[in-house]
């Protein structure tokens, strides 16, 4: 099969947008040039002066499936990530039951390759059921295809914990990813402890519950050696210490998620779950420490924390609803429209942070648009302004507090190994990887 995208363009190393057309064959990039004949190709897809980039991935999606088929399944979430752009995802452990043995591991990537539309690595948990403090064979979990390891959801409390896991890691050349809270010091918290949670009436999140153990784990990391990866980093106090860390030579990388790039705590209307998220939305000083951290480099890359949820339990109040929103859908199209278009990152740190950087932390074949790298790609609409629409999502879940946004870079196609998954305009082609 001989595939044509005409009519692209593509970001340059120099941050130069150019014409551009992508020849696929066998599932690869077999060419990048201006103009090829079209009568010598099978399909032929018109991307109308649109951008064409790399397939985006995202190393923190939640897909809920098996256990919690009501939020979202590997079919829809993975849907929900092509719609996006992104081509490949890793998917979060807190499961049920949670993928704790090679049997359970076994059993979800079997699930994946029979429903996945993009391309889906899975998380092997640190311990067992997540909560507890017995580590699991990581070894095993490896030969099943554990790529990483993680408890995302709830942070390790113990160190004792946390440093053997590290070293166990360090051996087999494995990240630990973390999710960092320190469970004494939430208080009951549902919201980050500011004014906002005063006016209403709400217990707040200390920003010190994430900085604090990440500050452990770090001092951890650097006894065994392990990379070390922070998920969703939130507060300033969080980017200063892994900035520092950086310096004094740690395997450390980090992540960052729209919405925390984008909104404070005092953007938050009303008692409402959907603005309910772990770690919660912070304040102004965060929030620009966050973009700091970005352009300097201490923060490595963007990643959702897609975190669909069922309807009726997130449209409760912050006491009552869980933590979570959706991102898969919106995400490069928020980061583009208020950074890209604002002229505060270029497009190329934005491909580089949604895409490129991810990869190459995790060492994944992914992420490239070169010839002979895997064809999954995904064309953008970067000119034509247009609204979230919640009812319009591929994932099950809705929560989102950016319904009705308006926004620039709609996917217009993705494509894994050279196939379509996902068209605009109604004409989706679903088929699992």
């Amino acid at each position: 099969m001989k595939t044509l995208i005409k009519n692209g363009q593509i970001n340059t190393r120099k941050n130069e947008t150019v014409p551009a057309e992508i020849w696929i064959e066998e599932g690869k990039i077999k060419a990048i040039g201006k103009s090829f004949p079209e009568a010598e190709f099978d399909e032929v897809f018109d991307a109308k002066g649109q951008l064409i980039t790399q397939g985006l991935v995202d190393v923190h999606v939640h897909l809920r499936e098996p256990g919690f088929t009501y939020k979202e399944t590997i079919a829809a979430g993975t849907r929900a990530a092509a719609r996006g752009g992104f081509t490949t995802v890793c998917a979060m452990p807190n499961l049920n039951p949670v993928p704790d043995t090679a049997e359970k591991l076994k059993h979800v990537y079997e699930l994946i390759k029979k429903d996945a539309v993009v391309k889906v690595l899975q998380y092997a948990p640190i311990t067992e059921n997540l909560r507890s403090e017995v580590l699991i064979d990581q070894e095993a979990m490896i030969k099943e295809g554990a790529f990483a390891f993680t408890n995302d959801g709830v942070g390790v409390q113990t160190a004792k914990t946390m440093y053997l896991a590290m070293k166990e890691a360090a051996k087999n050349n494995k990240a630990l990813v973390a999710h960092t809270e320190d469970e004494s010091l939430l208080f009951g918290g549902v919201m980050h402890a500011g004014k906002k949670a005063e006016e209403l009436g709400l217990p707040g999140i200390l920003s010190v519950t994430e900085s604090s153990q990440i500050a452990r784990d770090l001092l951890l990391a650097e006894a065994t050696g392990v990379h070390y990866h922070v998920c969703h980093v939130s507060t300033k106090e969080s980017v200063r210490i892994i900035r520092d860390a950086k310096k004094a030579g740690i395997h450390v990388t980090a992540e960052v998620s729209p919405h925390h790039l984008i909104l404070s705590d005092e953007e938050i209307p009303e008692d409402f779950g959907f603005w309910k998220m772990n770690p919660p939305l912070r304040g102004k000083d965060d929030r620009k420490a966050l973009i700091e951290g970005l352009l300097d480099g201490t923060i490595d890359c963007i990643a959702t924390d897609h975190a669909p949820h069922g309807l009726e339990e997130k449209s409760k109040s912050f006491l009552e609803s869980p933590f979570g929103i959706v991102g898969s859908e919106t995400a490069f199209q928020l980061i583009y429209t208020h950074f890209v278009e604002t002229n505060r990152f270029t497009l190329e740190q934005v491909i580089n942070w949604m895409a490129v950087k991810p990869a190459e932390i995790f060492q994944l074949n992914a992420g490239t648009l070169t010839i002979g790298a895997p064809a999954d790609l995904a064309v953008f609409d970067i000119e034509h302004l247009r609204k979230i629409d919640k009812n319009e999502f591929m994932s099950k879940g809705e929560n989102t507090p950016f319904d009705g946004w308006k926004v620039k870079g709609e996917t217009l196609f993705t494509f894994v190994d050279g196939k379509i998954v996902w068209q605009k305009e109604g004409k989706e082609k679903w088929s699992a990887c």
